[in-house]
């Protein structure tokens, strides 16, 4: 089943030299796709998110791949009502800046959307790392 919740996107930024060459749409598809892989048994759960692609991350964090900001599933309780989506930030220039090939670039974008998602769900940097999802 396709990803049905929300794929946002920022306007495209000047070229910032980046090693590996891929459009902006070429990513945000990557991104897509790797949304779309996660079960449906998984995506029935998420609740109030959205999903973005930003070309560079904060300029104090310059290698940060994906970024969850929100309240986790774990943690909501009556009061969580009225409040704007969780937020999921997969960056683009880092992912490039690190991969050699386009295989690189898929599975990178792909660990790294599981890693924000299992951050929505309630699940910590030690245990992905743990998993292998670091």
């Amino acid at each position: 089943m396709p990803w049905r919740g929300p794929l946002l996107f920022r306007a495209r930024l000047p070229d910032n030299g980046l090693v590996l060459e891929m459009t902006r749409e070429e990513f945000e598809e990557l991104v897509a796709e790797a949304l779309d892989r996660i079960p449906p048994e998984l995506t029935r759960l998420m609740d109030n998110v959205a999903v973005f692609v930003e070309d560079e991350p904060p300029a104090e964090d310059p290698e940060l791949l994906g970024l969850y900001e929100g309240t986790p599933l774990t943690d909501r309780g009556e009061w969580y009502a009225g409040v704007l989506p969780d937020r999921i930030t997969v960056y683009r220039g880092p992912t490039l800046r690190m991969s050699e090939t386009r295989e690189d670039v898929v599975q990178e974008t792909e660990v790294t959307v599981v890693h924000e998602i299992a951050h929505h769900f309630g699940i910590d940097d030690a245990r992905l790392h743990a998993l292998g999802y670091g």
